[in-house]
């Protein structure tokens, strides 16, 4: 047993701590309501390692007790802190396994080139196909990836053929017709002439089918019989011409055109990318010859066509045929380099001489 000093001792060493307890928590209290005034409604923002230790402190202590510590968060907070701090200590989601497989690549590639090469193919027709390959897929599997990829169902696909895939298939038989103006001069002012031309896609190689300054529907007629001739034809052995909207394209041309097995095809409004390389010829013309030249007079006009569409088929490489030329074979390996001059130089070429 304790002596009555040393109570007494031990009790007034137990107070004294208490009130020292008090002050400090007294002055942490205000502390905190200070920092509160001092940010007034501004969202504190707390990482995550002091989330945790605040949790695990505020969990000892009941809502009422947090509220009259006057904490910098609502208790509700606190609390909620360390519900989450227990609910990830036992997440086991990283220690499930994955669960229904995601088709392979190789086969969702499969589903969408047999879709877009073969338009009349449904789903149960690639599904079958692939089965003969090898692979096995469930039909809700092709038609969830075709869709994914924007892919409308078989009969969609089979009414509206692409048009690249119409290009494709009758790429050999198909030419491309445009037209394009020049400002020339003459002893009246300036005429704005029209030129005509045909492109054959495959080979690039184009012809310029007439040049007038009032071109109409008689004159659009004698350049269809010219362009479907048995023996100077630039159309014969084509089955398609495409074209755009213009209204020289006449009733009268087309049926000469279909005389001969040839079908025009008129383009949409607005859609110059669908006649691409009929639209570069031109920018080509213009802005490597025409557009460098102050044309005087037709006599000038149809030269310089001339020499251009020389140039541009045996001497000129073109990219989109692999930088080949479109007729002639490349020079030879030896000799001296020598430059050929048109137009006074505008164009120009390079070969070698024969040793």
């Amino acid at each position: 047993m304790f002596s009555i000093p040393l109570q007494m001792m031990l009790v007034a060493v137990a107070g004294w701590v208490n009130r020292e307890q008090l002050a400090i928590i007294d002055y942490l209290k205000e502390e905190n309501r200070v920092l509160r005034e001092l940010h007034g409604k501004r969202r504190l923002r707390f990482t995550d390692d002091q989330r945790r230790r605040l949790a695990v402190k505020g969990k000892t202590l009941d809502r009422r007790l947090l509220r009259d510590i006057g904490t910098l968060v609502i208790p509700d907070t606190i609390l909620r802190w360390h519900r989450e701090l227990i609910a990830r200590k036992y997440d086991g989601s990283a220690k499930r396994g994955p669960g229904r497989p995601r088709v392979m690549e190789e086969i969702r590639a499969l589903v969408v080139r047999m879709a877009i090469e073969n338009e009349g193919w449904g789903y149960t027709r690639i599904l079958g196909e692939l089965m003969k390959l090898g692979h096995r897929v469930s039909r809700s599997s092709v038609r969830r990836i075709l869709k994914e990829r924007g892919i409308e169902p078989a009969p969609e696909r089979s009414i509206r053929t692409p048009w690249s895939k119409f290009l494709k298939a009758h790429w050999a038989g198909i030419a491309a017709a445009d037209f394009f103006t020049v400002e020339v001069w003459s002893r009246v002012g300036l005429i704005r002439y029209v030129v005509f031309f045909v492109l054959d896609l495959p080979t690039r190689k184009v012809e310029i089918a007439g040049i007038a300054p009032i071109p109409d529907g008689l004159w659009m007629e004698q350049v269809a019989r010219d362009l479907i001739d048995d023996f100077t034809g630039f159309l014969r052995g084509k089955r398609f011409l495409i074209h755009d909207r213009d209204p020289l394209f006449t009733r009268e041309f087309c049926e000469l055109l279909q005389s001969a097995g040839v079908t025009s095809v008129r383009l949409p409004p607005r859609s110059p990318n669908l006649n691409a390389h009929a639209e570069r010829f031109v920018l080509s013309i213009k802005s490597e010859c025409l557009n460098r030249l102050v044309i005087l007079g037709e006599r000038h006009l149809r030269r310089a066509i001339a020499q251009y569409v020389e140039h541009y088929h045996r001497e000129r490489t073109h990219q989109g045929i692999g930088n080949r030329l479109i007729e002639g074979v490349p020079e030879r390996e030896a000799g001296r380099v020598v430059r050929r001059e048109r137009l006074g130089g505008l164009l120009n070429h390079y070969y070698r001489e024969a040793a």
